[in-house]
Order: C-alpha cells, then structure tokens, then sequence
C-alpha cells in the first residue's frame, strides 16, 4: 500500500507532516510519498532506512486562495501532484492537513466523483461515551438536496459498519426536533425519502444534542450545517476543559483530589476528545481514497491520519460503495 501524503499543507507543515510520516513508517505496513518542496522536505527529513520517497512539486495551494481555481491554475502544487499519484495507480490514498477546500476540489476534479454520487460528504469521526458517530457532511459541500443527503447515509452508514466496525449502524437526520414534520422543505422531503429506504438502519431525525451522546451511529447533514457543528462541538470541549480547570485551580480542587488523580483523569479525557486520535476524516463520494487533516495536525495527528487512510483501502469501503450505489 502506498499512501501520497501532501507535505507542504497544515500549519504546521513541513516539519510535523514529515514527523508524522516517519512514525506511520514505523507503525504501518505502507510506503508513503511526500509531495512537496523537496529542498525543503530534505532539511526536515533525517533519512533512515524507512519506505519514504519523495516527490517534487514546486507549488503551494494557499489557505486564503480560491479553491477550484488554485487547483486548476497550480498544476505543480503539492496537494494537485500528490492527489494524480492516485488517479495514475502510483498510489491507493493522498492525505492533507492543508487548505480543505483545495483537497475537497483536487478530489473531485482530479479523482471525480463515484457515478451516482452528487455531492461528496466528508465523514468526521466524533468520539462519544458510547463509542463514535459519524457525522456528514462535515464540510465539502454548502449546497445539498435531499438526493445528497440520501447519498450521505448511504455512504456513512457502509464506512461505519465495514472501517469502524459498527454493526448495523444507526443513521440519523440532524434536523431541529424528534418529529417527522419538524425542520424545513429539505429536510421533511430527506425524511419522507429515508424512511422508505430499506438499504440503511434509519432511525429517524437526530437533534444536535444527540450528536456527542452518541444516540445514533450516523448523523447526515449539508456541509454547511455540519461545519458550524464540528467546529462548534471543538470549540465546546476546549472550553470546558478550560473552566473546569480553572474551577479546580480556584477552589482547591486539585489539593483536595490529589494531583496525580487529577492528572490522570484530565489526561484520559484530552485522550478521548482529541482530534490527533482520529487524525483524519475520510472524503466520500470521490472516486479514490482522500483522508482529509485538520489544519493544526501534528506529528501524532498526521501518523493517525495514514492510518485512516490504511484502513480505508484494507476495508475495500470504495468498491462497497460503488456496488451498493
């Protein structure tokens, strides 16, 4: 397995994305191609005896850049050379911490989409106290009909049961109430069409609330919904970690229950939140496998990512997809 790995996007990028290749060397049973600059690549790259090669591209896709135009204009840019490897068979995934846009757009115009497919969703891991849901369309797309939607609890229901092993996993509609007539035009008319559809475990609308309990497997939504909910639920997290921190500080918590118990909890729960865990979020829909990274990866996030990237050739999800369309 050959994973193309875009080593010039993230914040911190060339520096971690090469650190954490190292460490997917090491861990996984792959070759990995870093795309980039390769003067610069080489002075953060302390060659050992790992299947790692690189591959030159000379250009960068920006974050504030428009993303189908840098795609189209920057042929030589890491994110564009790296995503051909896998639309020329040289490699069976590309990951990118860089601009989500660029990868959403150099996946679909290089890659295209799987036929059948309308809207690609990307399908975001959320850990919960039972486990993880799936949530999608995370970002990829702004605009989507009910048919995209559809096309979303398919997709998200597969990779839940065949990547994250989940059985006969549980999707949902996140709309604003319980109720089959509640949310609006697109969503009453994706209900009407779910519930009709033998081919998923539908289990009605999900309310946001029931996205970190992990009442259901799947949530589907449009991207634009999904995003405001990620970045959100993120936002959310870091905050009550941070007061409950500072409550313990003021009050003589950690004195009380003793450091080395404090520590521990703390440390276990930043585990279970923390997104270099997952490390990507597979981009379904498209026709390959693109594992897109959040833009602050590190080291730990990007090896993490490979991994998704791993699982999802070994699952075979393109072709169940592909067959189940």
């Amino acid at each position: 397995m050959k994973i193309a790995v875009d080593a010039m996007g993230g914040d911190k990028a060339p520096a971690e994305i090469i650190k954490g290749a190292v460490l997917a060397a090491e861990k996984y049973s792959c070759e990995i191609i870093l795309v980039g600059d390769e003067e610069k690549i080489r002075g953060e790259f302390d060659e050992k005896n790992l299947p790692i090669t690189i591959r030159h591209a000379q250009e960068v896709v920006e974050m504030g850049e428009h993303p189908a135009d840098a795609v189209r204009n920057k042929k030589d840019s890491s994110i564009v050379v790296a995503t051909k490897l896998v639309r020329d068979g040289e490699c069976d995934a590309v990951l990118s911490a860089g601009s989500t846009g660029a990868a959403v757009a150099a996946a679909q115009l290089i890659l295209r989409r799987i036929h059948g497919i309308g809207r690609a969703a990307i399908a975001t891991p959320i850990p919960t106290p039972r486990g993880t849901t799936l949530l999608l369309d995370s970002g990829a797309s702004v605009d989507s009909r009910p048919e995209h939607l559809i096309q979303s609890g398919i997709m998200g229901s597969l990779y839940a049961e065949h990547v994250l092993k989940i059985k006969n996993p549980s999707v949902a509609l996140l709309n604003i109430g319980e109720e089959e007539t509640k949310g609006n035009e697109q969503a009453k008319e994706t209900y009407n069409l779910l519930k009709n559809l033998p081919t998923i475990n539908f289990a009605g609308n999900a309310e946001g609330r029931d996205i970190p309990t992990g009442k259901f497997d799947v949530v589907i939504c449009d991207g634009f919904v999904g995003n405001v909910v990620l970045k959100f639920g993120e936002g959310l997290a870091l905050t009550i970690m941070k007061l409950l921190t500072e409550e313990l500080t003021a009050n003589g918590g950690i004195k009380l229950l003793g450091r080395e118990l404090l520590d521990a909890t703390f440390k276990n729960m930043y585990k279970r939140l923390d997104v270099s865990e997952n490390g990507g979020a597979p981009l379904l829909g498209v026709d390959g496998c693109c594992v897109i990274s959040h833009g602050s990866s590190d080291a730990r996030a990007i090896c993490s990512g490979i991994g998704v990237a791993c699982n999802y050739v070994d699952s075979k999800i393109l072709e169940r997809i592909k067959n189940a369309l």
